[in-house]
């Protein structure tokens, strides 16, 4: 898969495992992968505190550069609606056709963004009412893939999620 790459989305209260396992999962598959958010080399904690340092700026980064975008859960999704240009960062990798993938709370992030409209999607059950008035049909599933969207409902799903992200890549 040399020569993929993959936008991993991140800010403060991130899920820790919903950031570094699909992390880690990537880069042993041989993808780039850039942790992409509101500010370059800025340190965010998870939940925890565990610390992460972005690797780019959302407005130096181009949809056209990557394969797929991640959205991890906790209550980063919510911190990153706050900001328009990663909302536009969203916009962008969905209007290009690019992989979009989130978990749990990720989903939030996508409610800005026209890609759940007449597709099935899952994700943390506190959420499904905000996905569902995005235009998604609701689905209880460790991972739902329809068409380039892939979504999946918490840590516990990690696998299921990333072996999506993984095959998605293969056949892009």
């Amino acid at each position: 898969m040399a020569g993929k790459r993959v936008a991993i989305m991140v800010d403060e209260m991130y899920q820790v495992l919903e950031v570094w396992y699909p992390y880690y999962r990537l880069k042993e598959g041989g993808i780039a992968v850039d942790l992409v958010a509101a500010e370059a080399r800025k340190e965010y904690h998870s939940k925890e505190g565990y610390p992460c340092v972005s690797d780019i700026s959302v407005n130096d980064a181009d949809a056209g550069d990557y394969d797929a975008m991640v959205v991890p859960g906790g209550f980063a999704p919510d911190f990153m609606r706050r900001t328009p240009e990663v909302i536009k960062f969203a916009n962008d990798m969905v209007n290009a056709g690019k992989i979009i993938a989130a978990i749990c709370h990720g989903g939030w992030l996508l409610c800005s963004t026209p890609i759940y409209k007449g597709k099935k999607a899952t994700c943390f059950m506190a959420i499904k009412d905000d996905i569902k008035n995005a235009g998604a049909e609701y689905v209880d599933a460790e991972c739902v893939v329809d068409g380039n969207l892939i979504t999946s409902r918490k840590p516990d799903d990690l696998p299921a999620f990333c072996t999506a992200i993984l095959k998605a890549l293969e056949n892009k």
